[in-house]
C-alpha cells in the first residue's frame, strides 16, 4: 500500500486560510484537511465542492450522508466512514440503523434511502455507468433526474477525499474515533 511521506512544509496562504476557517467553524482541524493542505488545489477543490454539494445537490442532510457513506464504503475509506458516521449521528441526524446498515453492507430499513445508496454505490463501482433499470428504480421512489447528477457531485467530492486518504493515511480524529470502521470482507 502506497504512503506519501509528506514533510511539514509551510502551508500556502490558500491552505492556511481554509484551515483557519475550518478551525473557527468546527473547533479543530480534521487530520484529513491537514494532509490535503499540502496541495492547495486539492484542499480548495475539496472544500468548495463539499460546500456546493451540501448547498446545491437537492438532497436533504440525511440523504447527503447516505451518498457520502455509500461512496466511502465502496472506496474503502476508513477515515471518511468514521467521519461521516459521526456527522450522520451528531449533525445530520441519520438514524443509526441506516448508518450502521451502510457501514455493515446490510439492507437499509428505508426504501428511499436504500435506493439512493444502491444507485450511489453502483455509479461509484461502475465509474458513472448505470443501467436504465437502476435509474428507473431510483426515479420510482420519488427522486428526480437532477438527483442523479447530484449523486455524481457527491461521488466527486468523496473521491477527492477518499483517494487522498488512501495515499496520506490521516489518523482518525478523536472526535470520530467512536465510529472507527474497517470494511467487512464480503463472503
Amino acid at each position: 500500500m502506497a504512503h506519501l511521506k509528506l514533510e511539514a512544509n509551510a502551508m500556502s496562504s490558500t491552505s492556511q486560510d481554509i484551515l483557519n476557517s475550518t478551525k473557527k467553524a468546527l473547533g479543530f482541524i480534521p487530520n484529513m484537511y491537514l494532509k490535503m493542505g499540502n496541495n492547495p488545489a486539492l484542499l480548495d477543490s475539496y472544500t468548495y465542492a463539499y460546500q456546493s454539494f451540501r448547498t446545491h445537490s437537492g438532497f436533504n442532510s440525511v440523504e447527503q450522508e447516505v451518498v457520502f457513506l455509500s461512496v466511502a464504503y465502496e472506496n474503502n475509506c476508513a477515515y471518511c466512514m468514521a467521519a461521516h458516521s459521526f456527522v450522520g449521528d451528531m449533525m445530520s441526524k441519520v438514524p443509526t440503523e441506516v448508518t450502521d446498515a451502510i457501514r455493515d453492507h446490510k439492507e437499509i430499513p428505508d426504501t428511499k434511502l436504500a435506493t439512493l445508496s444502491k444507485l450511489t454505490r453502483s455509479l461509484t463501482i461502475n465509474r458513472g455507468h448505470a443501467s436504465q433499470q437502476e435509474i428507473d428504480d431510483f426515479l420510482a421512489v420519488g427522486y428526480q433526474e437532477s438527483h442523479v447528477l447530484g449523486i455524481i457531485a457527491g461521488i466527486a467530492v468523496k473521491t477527492l477525499s477518499n483517494y487522498s486518504n488512501h495515499l496520506t493515511h490521516p489518523e482518525v480524529d478523536a472526535a470520530f474515533a467512536g465510529r472507527a470502521w474497517k470494511k467487512i470482507k464480503s463472503a
